[in-house]
């Protein structure tokens, strides 16, 4: 009996330990935990603002048969650089030169019948009217000459600018006419590549409220300039400029057109293709909060603000916009309040944690520096001047 009342006692002792044990381990460490925080400091931030663009070269010509007529010869292909007056077709002309030879010998014929009269002017043996008349017929000759001559001379169509061939669309002994819809091809100068992009009337206030002026010339001036990111995400090697802004918001769209120009000296840039104008624009003594710091609760933006003796309370916030890595707060805290930047998914409301300033923590040596991540990527935002 003794040794089952011993037995069954330690059994007990150890059961109790076992639960103490799993009790301790629910309730976790003891003591405030440390989180991340960042103290707010009013600073200068850059905004981007991004307007889909569509490219287009500085001149595009459209190059069209001048008479109608077969294509004799094509001396060009797509896509080549051309100069301004290099051979681009040739079309078919022995019609026409049948018609100028026809017409050269009526020339003929009238002054010969002009150089017969005059004699007989001269002597009074005919009246004047009469040598008057066939100088008449020798100009309309003359006339009708120069017109099939000219003829020929437009069956050979040369470039009128320097540029790049677009399409070619008709072959070799294709008939083409003045009338036709299509052209024969387009030359595309782009040496200057021009974005043209649309903002909507809330984009347009605001970019006249922006940049200061007392005429759209002046506003112009005073934007910054721009950027062109390209299909594949790259942001191209040249900056851009604002050159036109269109006076009037179409009515239909409720949009208002603006025209950027980059220089294009690799001839990377093609006329037809799109990209996206990134405008900067500076934003003076703005809070800037990263945003691992803001999440959303019932639709709404709320973070962690540290408080007397270290405890943390959720507050909701008002953001405009973002700047790099952070949101623009306009509303909800105040320059100097701490908040925390990570775990705010492990808080709550009146939790004591132990803060880490992440702007007074010294930097690592160089070949113990951890790489960076998303979350410890810095902005490029410089702090406002005092």
């Amino acid at each position: 009996m003794k040794k089952k009342s011993i037995f069954s006692a330690l059994i007990a002792v150890v059961v109790l330990a076992s639960c103490g044990k799993k009790q301790e381990q629910a309730q976790g460490p003891q003591g405030p935990v440390p989180f991340p925080v960042q103290t707010i400091v009013k600073q200068d931030a850059v905004v981007y603002q991004d307007y889909t663009a569509n490219l287009e070269g500085q001149q595009n010509v459209e190059i069209r048969p001048k008479v109608n007529g077969f294509i004799q010869k094509i001396y060009v292909d797509e896509g080549q650089v051309v100069r301004k007056g290099q051979l681009l077709f040739k079309l078919e002309t022995q019609t026409q030169n049948q018609d100028a030879a026809a017409a050269q010998a009526t020339v003929k014929a009238a002054q010969v019948e002009v150089d017969r009269l005059k004699p007989l002017v001269d002597r009074k043996i005919i009246s004047e009217v009469q040598l008057e008349t066939a100088k008449a017929r020798l100009a309309q000759a003359k006339s009708a000459y120069g017109a099939i001559a000219a003829n020929i001379g437009f069956g050979t169509i040369v470039s009128p600018v320097n540029g790049v061939i677009g399409s070619l669309p008709f072959r070799e002994g294709s008939l083409v006419s003045s009338t036709s819809e299509m052209p024969l091809t387009t030359v595309s100068d782009t040496k200057i590549v021009r974005a043209y992009f649309s903002m909507n009337e809330k984009q347009l206030l605001f970019f006249n409220k922006t940049f200061k002026g007392a005429t759209t010339a002046e506003k112009l001036k005073a934007a910054p300039e721009v950027s062109l990111l390209l299909v594949d995400g790259s942001e191209y090697d040249q900056k851009g400029k604002i050159a036109t802004m269109n006076g009037l918001v179409n009515p239909t769209t409720g949009t208002t057109q603006f025209r950027a120009e980059f220089n294009n000296p690799q001839g990377l840039l093609r006329s037809g293709s799109s990209g996206i104008v990134r405008l900067p624009i500076v934003q003076k003594e703005v809070m800037l909060v990263p945003q691992n710091a803001i999440f959303e609760v019932q639709g709404k933006q709320t973070l962690y603000v540290v408080e007397k003796g270290n405890k943390v309370k959720s507050r909701i916030v008002t953001t405009n916009g973002t700047s790099e890595l952070n949101f623009i707060v306009t509303d909800g805290i105040q320059q100097g309040e701490m908040v925390v930047i990570e775990g705010a998914s492990k808080l709550r409301d009146d939790m004591e944690i132990v803060p880490q300033d992440v702007q007074k923590q010294a930097p690592a040596p160089a070949n113990e520096q951890a790489p960076a991540t998303k979350d410890s990527v810095s902005t490029t935002s410089t702090p406002a001047k005092k």
